[in-house]
């Protein structure tokens, strides 16, 4: 369980997204937390537990794989 972030994290998640992407940037938090996918732009609101779940690990700062590909 995924207990420390903070806003503009990338963290793995558990399960794929529909797209093919696992990767995902943490744009709101608070109560909920906001995630975006990394690879198609799609923005998804989970509760705080849901998301600590859900989240697989933090994925370094400098880790752009999708980037500029």
């Amino acid at each position: 369980m995924l207990t420390e972030f903070e806003l503009g994290d990338r963290v793995e998640m558990r399960k794929k997204h529909a797209c093919g992407g696992n990767e995902w940037e943490i744009t709101r938090t608070g109560a909920d937390i906001r995630i975006r996918c990394v690879k198609c732009g799609r923005s998804v609101m989970l509760d705080r537990l849901d998301f600590m779940r859900a989240a697989k690990k933090r994925l370094p700062r400098g880790e752009n794989a999708d980037q500029g590909e």
